[in-house]
């Protein structure tokens, strides 16, 4: 504890007496460096590339999706008699399914906001 407050002492009377002391940024900004902020580009000749690749993955988002609206109007079907909480289950998997093909159809513009 008396080390610390040796230490704490000795940088105050060197910033008393002038002495070397580092330059401080005022709010959180840089001493007079400038921060590069370039726009996003495709590296050259990946465009269409990745153009077919996300075009795949949407439409294999939309294959699942489908897949599993079947699926769970399956387990509803199926759960109807006797089997009550087989149905609820597919029930309850319908919002997950329609939240999901949500965020795939809007995933594009909802990154686009970020990057304007």
């Amino acid at each position: 504890m008396l080390l610390i407050s040796l230490i704490v002492r000795a940088a105050e009377i060197g910033e008393l007496l002038g002495g070397p002391s580092r330059p401080r940024p005022q709010d959180g900004a840089s001493p007079g460096v400038p921060v590069p902020n370039p726009p996003p580009s495709p590296p050259p000749g990946m465009d269409a590339k990745m153009n077919t690749l996300l075009s795949w993955g949407k439409w294999g988002v939309l294959i699942c999706g489908v897949a599993g609206l079947f699926i769970c109007a399956g387990q509803m079907a199926i759960g109807r008699k006797n089997r009550s909480t087989f149905a609820a289950d597919g029930a309850t998997g319908i919002p997950w399914v329609l939240g999901g093909l949500s965020l795939a159809a809007t995933a594009a513009p909802i990154v686009a906001v970020f990057f304007k």
